[in-house]
């Protein structure tokens, strides 16, 4: 299946933004006043990661906190590999980000006094975290999509997943550029063509990749394959937070369970009833989320448990409903009360800390594409993210993006008339199954050999798979039409490679990356990197 000049169906915009979370409907609302948007969301537009974020937004919101404060607490968390000026970037522009959220109407929790309620995480050494009870991503997503919906200067694209960039040449800057993508309608079957003078990749992260995971199903690492095959830059992709509460449960699909509960004062413990958090570090239930799931998994495999538990019971039971109104419900529902009992849970991949190389601007290194959000490599949050940087960094760097493209945009030509998608060779598959084999068997590898705890060994056997799945993808892509599916695992096949080559590369024990075979820290903390055969800034286009 590739491009021909057959025929097409084009779509022209100004911006064109691939993904409906928070940063790309951050994006978009800033961009609309002058701009015409598309937004393109592979599933409803409120399917994405966003709309499950229970947590909160850290900013620096209080007089006691600082700029500073905040930012040592990430440098900490993020074991030597945050970038100072990207962690400072982020944290100076906070209180404007938050506030900017309160304007479009977000309802976050306030104190009796009218104060807004700011609430502790792990990792965190102050009170910062504002939140809408304990579902803000809800709160966020819903206001926003409102907003969103109600401007004429966006349309709205569901169910259309992109398939691939469009990369152009430039005859202006004799550099490639990024000209639209093609995209596939779920609901007719057919492949479009968007196109943009700008082009946003908001697609989130890559838990998907992994058997156990918090993430919503979506979360296939769309946006990172996309733009690793148009040649840009990705690092630091051996760091995959895993979230150490997800609930255990047969019937529960990919429930967190907040790390606030934690911050409130709920206590891990192992079948027994005993606590065991002080014995891996001093901070308790309150070590950063790396520490935390290592800790469970360690006690889990010791033990042969199945899973340990979260206790808030001690709380008062008033307070627990109040604080935790959608834990108190979701687990109710599988006949848990939390103010009665533990929790059951298990550690699951919840969050991709590298992605696509780019600046405070957004921009990759291919022109006109930019990437923000869970997709993103900016370097904030190093080989670990601090607790509730990551609605932080969507919204901050979603208005940046928004800036530079808004001041940039006129001087940019309309991209060149794209290709239509050739379909004409393939058929109909009656192997489906094959799909659905090699999506369980990359997810079950992954948790095996790439999990929390890795060895060399483990690593190689899982490159020497996914090479052989990736071949066999290709032999299908090739031959039959495409589905939302096989797009998917054609995505999460790149993106497994990624994160394994990076596991590979990095021999020593750091951050969400640790290695029985290289437990210690190098003196020299590097990032990642990883540069595709195409790198799009080291070819130029010559001709006419």
């Amino acid at each position: 299946m590739n491009p021909n000049e057959n025929s097409y169906n084009e779509n022209n915009y100004d911006v064109l933004v691939v993904g409906s979370g928070a940063a790309g409907l951050t994006l978009a609302l800033h961009l609309a006043a002058r701009h015409r948007v598309a937004l393109l969301s592979k599933q409803r537009l409120q399917d994405g990661s966003t709309w499950f974020a229970q947590g909160g937004i850290a900013g620096v919101l209080d007089e006691t906190d600082s700029v500073d404060a905040h930012i040592a607490d990430t440098l900490d968390a993020g074991a030597g590999l945050c970038h100072p000026d990207a962690a400072r970037f982020t944290v100076e522009n906070s209180r404007d980000a938050v506030h900017w959220l309160i304007n479009q109407g977000v309802n976050f929790t306030r104190e009796e006094d009218g104060e807004y309620h700011l609430t502790k995480e792990g990792g965190h050494s102050h009170r910062r975290i504002i939140h809408s009870a304990d579902a803000t991503g809800q709160a966020v997503h819903s206001t926003l999509l409102e907003r969103v919906r109600n401007t004429p200067n966006i349309d709205c694209f569901e169910h259309h997943i992109a398939l691939d960039l469009i990369r152009q040449p430039d005859p202006k800057t004799g550099r490639f550029r990024c000209g639209g993508c093609y995209v596939h309608n779920i609901e007719t079957e057919e492949v479009e063509v968007f196109q943009g003078r700008a082009v946003v990749l908001a697609t989130g992260g890559a838990s998907k990749a992994y058997l156990y995971t918090s993430n919503p199903d979506g979360a296939s690492g769309d946006g990172i394959a996309m733009a690793w095959r148009a040649g840009c830059r990705v690092a630091n992709m051996e760091f995959n937070q895993f979230h150490p509460t997800c609930l255990y449960h047969p019937k529960a699909k990919s429930m967190l369970i907040t790390e606030a509960l934690r911050g409130e004062g709920a206590l891990l413990k192992l079948p027994n009833g005993e606590r065991f958090m002080d014995r891996f570090d001093k901070r308790g239930e309150l070590a950063p989320r790396d520490i935390v799931a290592r800790a469970i998994d360690h006690e889990m495999k010791r033990l042969g448990a199945d899973c340990l538990y979260l206790d808030i019971s001690h709380k008062d039971s008033d307070f627990v409903r109040e604080h935790f109104p959608t834990v108190y419900k979701s687990c109710l529902e599988y006949g848990i009360d939390i103010t009665r009992e533990a929790i059951p849970v298990v550690p699951a991949a919840h969050y991709t800390c590298g992605g696509v190389m780019v600046d405070e601007n957004g921009r990759t290194d291919l022109d006109q594409l930019y990437a923000i959000g869970e997709t993103t490599f900016t370097g904030l949050h190093g080989a670990n993210r601090l607790a509730s940087n990551s609605l932080l960094e969507c919204v901050v760097y979603a208005r940046s993006a928004a800036m530079h493209i808004d001041s940039s945009i006129d001087e940019v030509a309309p991209p060149r008339e794209a290709l239509a998608w050739d379909a004409s060779r393939v058929t109909d598959s009656d192997e489906d199954v094959v799909i659905s084999h090699n999506w369980d068997e990359l997810r079950r590898f992954m948790w095996d050999f790439v999990g929390i705890v890795r060895t060399r060994k483990r690593l190689l056997r899982a490159e020497h798979r996914v090479k052989l799945l990736q071949q066999e993808i290709r032999e299908f892509y090739a031959n039959y039409r495409i589905t939302s599916d096989l797009i998917e695992l054609r995505n999460l096949a790149v993106v497994s490679e990624l994160i394994i080559r990076s596991a590979l590369d990095r021999r020593e024990s750091r951050g969400l990356h640790y290695s029985l075979d290289y437990p210690g820290l190098r003196e020299l903390a590097m990032d990642t990197i990883l540069v595709p055969e195409n790198f799009a800034d080291q070819r130029h286009f010559i001709g006419p």
